[in-house]
């Protein structure tokens, strides 16, 4: 795939290993998403991320996303 003219930021996740994380995730279109849960997932336990501070919640379709997200954000 050719990236010519596409801007790419690149980044670290240093900051607030010792806090809690959540992964918000639709079960529609599973196919796609649980890989891309997986792959969160993956990436936050190389961080140093413990199992334990990591929460998924799963809603139903992309109605629901906003929703949740921003009550687990408020806890």
């Amino acid at each position: 795939m050719s990236m010519t003219g596409i801007t790419i930021v690149e980044g670290g996740l240093t900051a607030g290993l010792e806090g809690r994380y959540a992964i918000c995730a639709t079960r529609w279109n599973a196919f796609i998403v649980d890989r891309l849960v997986e792959g969160a997932i993956d990436t936050l336990k190389r961080h140093g991320v413990p199992a334990s501070s990591i929460t998924l919640v799963r809603v139903p379709g992309a109605y629901e996303l906003p929703l949740i997200a921003q009550r687990v954000a408020a806890t």
